[in-house]
């Protein structure tokens, strides 16, 4: 895996101790059942038949061949949380634009856990070259979202009307984006490294 890998702590007298990493395989029945909970009982994601552990294996493994994080968050060792960036789309001329994804295990919101995570997923695809980071959130009465996305210094970047049906409702979708080109100037402070942006795109270091 990539230097982004590394694992970073935070902890307090009053909070467990809380360790954001690489997702590694055995991770994977974990985020499995996380993701299930949101396929079956919201309208968060368009899924509507979760994934099993085997196809999050494939997932993490390409997501891995391209340089890009896939990142788990630990809170006194269970995995509480996960965030992963995946390619915008598969034509070559998108290879510096990523999508990013954050989901957390359920009770574990409003903690600041989400902001932690987006955080260090943001910083590990500065350092694997990406430029652009787009969201695309599905409005469902989900503020909380947006608010952490703007907070970390995305922009609203368009509306795309009723293309989503699930559970008897017709969704909308919030696109949002955050230029990593200039990251210095944006909250945070995070700047691309020197020499990441290579030729062939972010799995050029990879």
């Amino acid at each position: 895996m990539p230097e982004h890998s590394e694992p970073t702590a935070l902890a307090t007298a009053s909070t467990p101790v809380r360790v954001i990493r690489a997702a590694a395989p055995d991770d994977l029945f974990t985020v499995t059942t996380i993701f299930a909970h949101y396929v079956a009982s919201t309208l968060i994601t368009f899924m509507e038949t979760a994934p099993t552990t085997g196809e999050w294996r494939q997932k993490l493994d390409g997501i891995a061949e391209r340089g890009l994080p896939f990142l788990v968050a630990e809170e006194d060792g269970e995995i509480v949380g996960f965030a992963y960036a995946s390619p915008w789309r598969m034509q070559d001329a998108y290879r510096y634009t990523v999508e990013n994804s954050v989901y957390l295990a359920p009770g574990r919101t409003g903690r600041g856990l989400g902001r932690a995570l987006l955080t260090a997923l943001l910083a590990a695809c500065e350092a694997a070259g990406v430029r652009q980071v787009v969201a695309v959130i599905a409005d469902c009465d989900n503020d909380a979202s947006p608010a952490l996305h703007r907070r970390l210094g995305f922009r609203d970047a368009g509306r795309l009307t009723a293309v989503g049906h699930k559970r008897g409702h017709w969704l909308d979708t919030l696109l949002m984006q955050l230029d990593l080109s200039g990251g210095s100037a944006r909250p945070g402070g995070l700047g691309v490294p020197d020499g990441a942006l290579g030729p062939e795109g972010p799995a050029a270091g990879a």
